[in-house]
Formats: C-alpha cells, structure tokens, sequence
C-alpha cells in the first residue's frame, strides 16, 4: 500500500464522513476536506502512530500532496 492510500485510511479513522475516494494529490486539507485546526491536531497524532515518526515541526500544510511528501521525506 502506498503512502497515499495509508493516508486516506487515517483520514477515514480521523473524519469518517469524509469520502476518500476522491482524494488525490491536490485535493486541498481545509476546502475540499474540512480539515480545521482540532483536526489537523488529530491527523497529525494519527499519521505519528501510522507511520512511525514524529512531526519537527507545524507545517502549513494545504494539500494532501504536500503531506505526502513530507510523511515520505521522514520515513525513507
């Protein structure tokens, strides 16, 4: 499973009314996801324990893609 698809699970753990089919790389985290502040907070708790690592920082994220890549910068 590729790091995208692993993401949309934890999306799906952490929103589950949102409809994962649909997301790619440039689907945007607070227009397209509704992703707010409380959630972000969640995402990034979940993509820790999914991925096995910790965030350095508070990245302004704004694109699923750019999650992505971060989540692929820490684990390779």
């Amino acid at each position: 499973m590729d790091t995208l698809e692993r993401l949309k699970k934890v999306f799906k753990s952490v929103k589950p009314n949102v409809n994962t089919d649909n997301i790619t790389d440039q689907t945007l985290l607070m227009q397209d996801l509704g992703v707010d502040s409380l959630s972000m907070i969640l995402l990034a708790l979940a993509i820790e324990k999914e991925f096995d690592f910790r965030f350095d920082t508070v990245e302004p994220f704004k694109t699923v893609g750019e999650v992505v890549a971060y989540i692929e910068s820490k684990t390779k």
